[in-house]
């Protein structure tokens, strides 16, 4: 089934293990572009119907690359930025009129493919879920959330390795932190989440547990390759990120 999509890009983080306050993170370059070009080329290679990429620290040089490439993509300011549910709030307002699916993305996982989220937006839209998770299989999960998932296969929990009983930590699915949701259900969910935890943020995946109480079905796909959906927080992964690309034939990219 066919459904028009919306990409929201999350690009608003420090990147504190880069160790470099007047730079992005995001701006780090990988193979010649930085890492959020990497990712609006994706969303826009899906025919993404709105890009908005959502822009924090050291935002002028993100807000400049985006308008100097030449492509359709919106800028949208998360200040002060109180966590990643927070930072998709800040996209209502573009998607206001837009009907379909809302698939949100980091902009520090240049190696996501499209092949893999396409395969991600068809179990979507096959299941007819609000919201379906980007997983996979780690032999090594620590310091991943955990997917907990119910007899039918769909997803029932989603639980933090630091809330993890000595059972679930056993559990090798991990939660990627790439999504796609139906747009209405999405803001509906986030209209209801709270800040109410340690860090005094907004979560998005406290938006599933609105779909739960709610009983709106949350589906999961598992990816086969690891290294997609890995994010890049240190020097070491940047490089590592660089040798896959670099090694990756073009037709793989797109």
């Amino acid at each position: 089934m066919y459904r028009d999509l919306a990409v929201v890009i999350m690009a608003a983080g420090k990147g504190t293990r880069m160790k470099n306050p007047d730079m992005a993170k995001v701006m780090y370059t990988v193979n010649g572009k930085p890492m959020v070009e990497h990712v609006v080329d994706l969303a826009l290679s899906l025919d993404s119907a709105k890009t908005v990429v959502i822009v924090g620290w050291q935002k002028e040089s993100v807000i400049a690359h985006c308008a100097n490439s030449g492509k359709p993509v919106i800028c949208v300011e998360q200040s002060p930025q109180l966590g990643t549910g927070h930072a998709v709030m800040q996209a209502e307002t573009e998607l206001v009129d837009f009907t379909g699916d809302v698939l949100v993305l980091s902009g520090d996982v240049p190696l996501l493919s499209r092949a893999t989220v396409l395969t991600l937006l068809q179990h979507h839209r096959t299941t007819g879920a609000a919201a379906t998770v980007l997983t996979a299989m780690l032999d090594g999960p620590t310091g991943y959330g955990r997917i907990l998932r119910g007899p039918g296969g769909a997803v029932v929990g989603i639980v933090e390795e630091k809330d993890a009983n000595a059972e679930q930590r056993q559990i090798r699915e991990i939660n990627s932190g790439i999504y796609v949701f139906d747009r209405e259900r999405l803001f509906d969910g986030l209209h209801h989440i709270t800040p109410d935890n340690a860090q005094n943020e907004y979560y998005l995946t406290d938006v599933f547990r609105y779909f739960w109480r709610h009983r709106h079905p949350v589906h999961a796909e598992c990816s086969s390759d690891y290294l997609e959906l890995r994010g890049v927080n240190t020097f070491e992964q940047l490089e590592e990120a660089r040798a896959v690309l670099a090694g990756r034939p073009h037709s793989r990219r797109v």
